[in-house]
């Protein structure tokens, strides 16, 4: 008899189990359930659609079908019996399960200010791609938007909507943006980067109440000033979805309580992505949700009986046009380590990083800086730093007791990491080509390397390029 595994959530990491799962060997049936109406989508990509630079369908994913795979959206699980095994839907259905996998995500956050429930038409969260349609629909006829929130997808939103030509201001109630990435002096510099590209900012100043009618949205301040505008964008953050978790009576605390295989406390259960709490622990990351789930498929196909979740340091990119921005580890712990700065404001470059034991422990890359691929590597791989540090804030070159820079493909170790969301390394994008993989999009089809954030589209379409002038004998048999 097949093993029964249902998945509820049809997102990123859920669509990414049942499309690991399906590559596995063996007798199984995959449920997927998804409450949104549509196909498994980039959510990460979400921000680049709102700034017109791609269309709806740049953020499909690729859709999960065949023998063994069942996947159904506009369907939302509305409680679970684990005693029975099953799962009730609100279209009245029971669907019996071997071993149940939570994949429900996280919910935007809509502050409890006056005016805000229920939610006007003028204001809208950003989340979800119905979120960003109706942002979409707002700025046709807008002129102006404000955006309450200064972290990264706040950010991201109002670049985005700038670039359709808006009047854009940031509401931040923190004195700095992005503060769980930056410090102040390098929010200061990005401050200065987003007025240059038309969003102004007003920070340290918390929003006391919203108004809203067809002509407009008006947010009322703290400090007793009013910002009037067409639309209004909440990115106040987001809150795990574990209300179907709590409820059946597995352990909850900000997120759904995971091991190092990701069971829940019910051994028969599963949790990944947004909504897990693994170590104390949540994510937020695709890369993170998406090594989870290959764990999970794992554990369930049995391939690797020991295998454990171990997460990785990340990089946070700020994905707007007209912004580089790569943030790591903790660059503002204060800590005892040796730090190196760098600040030009007037070309709005700044760097800090952060070393203990000839490791970088944390890094803030904001503009024009040269070595910013350099410390990436160094960062991922754990890697000594060099013995001339200024090499690391102005590019030079330095000895080869440490990473080389990457400024060519040919330089990059094979062990370097060119896509962090899906741990593809360069050795692989080699690999693919000498099996006979001949452009970007087919090594990208081949290892997964730029389907999560897209930061690293350009890298393998540089390695590409770089394979196809170097290896022209192997790229003929």
């Amino acid at each position: 008899m097949s093993e029964r595994i249902v998945i509820v959530g049809y997102g990123m990491a859920g669509s990414r189990l049942a499309a690991e799962l399906q590559a596995r060997a063996g007798d199984r049936k995959v449920t997927v359930l998804g409450a949104e109406p549509h196909h498994a989508y980039n959510r990460i990509m979400l921000s680049t659609l709102l700034a017109g630079k791609i269309d709806e369908p740049d953020v499909e994913l690729a859709e999960v079908v065949g023998h063994g795979v069942d996947v159904r959206t506009a369907v939302a699980v509305t409680a679970i019996d684990r005693a029975a095994g099953e799962v009730c839907t609100d279209d009245g259905d029971r669907i019996g399960y071997d071993h149940l996998v939570l994949a429900t995500g996280s919910r935007a956050i809509v502050p409890p200010l006056p005016g805000l429930d229920p939610l006007p038409e003028r204001v809208v969260p950003f989340r979800t791609l119905d979120d960003c349609r109706r942002i979409l629909a707002a700025a046709r006829g807008a002129r102006s938007a404000l955006v309450l929130g200064g972290g990264l997808l706040g950010l991201e939103a109002a670049r985005g909507l700038a670039a359709r030509g808006l009047d854009v201001t940031v509401v931040h109630p923190i004195g700095h943006l992005m503060e769980r990435q930056l410090d102040p002096a390098a929010g200061a510099v990005l401050v200065d980067t987003l007025a240059g590209l038309g969003v102004r900012t007003r920070l340290g100043v918390t929003a006391t109440g919203v108004a809203a009618d067809a002509d407009g949205v008006r947010l009322d301040l703290a400090d007793g000033d009013s910002l009037a505008a067409d639309l209004l964008v909440l990115s106040c953050g987001v809150r795990p979805d574990t209300a179907l978790a709590a409820a059946a009576g597995l352990t909850v605390e900000r997120g759904i309580v995971v091991d190092d295989r990701m069971r829940t406390s019910d051994r028969r259960i599963s949790a990944i992505g947004d909504c897990a709490q693994h170590d104390g622990t949540l994510t937020g990351l695709v890369a993170p949700a998406w090594a989870q789930a290959r764990v999970v498929a794992q554990v369930l196909a049995g391939d690797d009986p020991l295998v454990r979740y171990r997460p990785r340091p990340m990089v946070t990119r700020l994905k707007a046009a007209g912004i580089d921005l790569a943030a790591m580890g903790d660059a503002t712990d204060g800590g005892p380590a040796e730090e190196l700065t760098f600040t030009d404001p007037a070309r709005g470059t700044y760097a800090r990083l952060r070393i203990r034991d000839e490791r970088l422990t944390g890094a803030i890359l904001l503009g024009d800086n040269p070595a910013v691929g350099t410390v990436v590597q160094l960062f991922d791989r754990g890697a000594p730093v060099p013995v001339d540090r200024r090499s690391l804030l102005l590019g030079r070159a330095f000895g080869a007791v440490s990473a080389t820079p990457a400024a060519s493909p040919a330089l990059m170790p094979d062990a370097a990491t060119v896509c962090q969301c899906n741990d593809v390394h360069k050795g692989a994008l080699v690999s693919c080509w000498r099996s006979g993989a001949r452009t970007a999009d087919e090594l990208s089809a081949a290892t997964r390397a730029g389907t999560g954030c897209g930061g690293c589209r350009d890298a393998v379409a540089g390695i590409a390029d770089w394979l196809a002038g170097t290896e022209p004998v192997e790229a003929t048999r």
